[in-house]
């Protein structure tokens, strides 16, 4: 089975989303910057090289409804940019969404499977599929932190972008349980972004 990661990026002072976030703009009230390394990675190899390797080695992808309801909005992913930002959606890998209830209907009409059993089915699924590659938790918060506390995450790997939100969505609030024994073991610096991966300890 591969790794499960937690993948995600987020301000200087610890938001995923400024305040404000809904279906037209789902990073909040001037919370764009939290991303910007995404967007620049065309100008920028080193941001470009992270978000690539991401995308490829990315085998399904856990998000929780609330992260969809942004995805499959007005201003969320098309069918030549979404996952990973990249033009041919074609290769995007599968995601399974937690939620209490599956909507009624979609404007993404494919690619998305509903988990009504918790955030750990929906992981379970993902990594059956996912095979030996990757299964990315990529959000929102959360999920993220669920995934943690239950013991299901192996990596964590946070984008961290140099802006303030001042506030939002935290991704840590203290639910997700007391992380020890997290091991550094990479580290790239950007303009845009310093990318810190972790493995947490078993």
């Amino acid at each position: 089975m591969g790794t499960v990661v937690v993948d995600i990026s987020m301000s200087l002072d610890g938001f995923v989303a400024a305040a404000g976030a809904d279906a037209e703009n789902g990073l909040g009230a001037g919370g764009q910057p939290i991303h910007a390394w995404v967007h620049a990675a065309h100008e920028s190899p080193r941001d470009a090289e992270v978000l690539d390797s991401a995308f490829a080695a990315t085998g399904a992808v856990v998000m929780g409804r609330r992260l969809f309801d942004f995805v499959d909005g007005p201003n969320g992913w098309k069918d030549d940019v979404g996952y990973g930002y990249v033009q041919d959606q074609s290769t995007a890998p599968p995601n399974f969404v937690v939620t209490h209830r599956p909507p009624a209907e979609t404007r993404l009409r494919s690619g998305f499977t509903f988990v009504t059993g918790g955030v750990a089915r929906a992981v379970e699924q993902a990594r059956a599929t996912a095979g030996d590659r990757e299964v990315v938790v990529m959000g929102g918060a959360s999920v993220c932190r669920q995934s943690i506390q239950a013991g299901l995450v192996d990596e964590i790997r946070i984008h961290l972008s140099p802006i303030l939100v001042g506030s939002g969505t935290r991704l840590f609030d203290g639910d997700e349980g007391r992380l020890t024994g997290l091991e550094q073991y990479r580290v790239i610096e950007t303009p845009y972004a310093t990318h810190l991966y972790y493995r947490l300890a078993r």
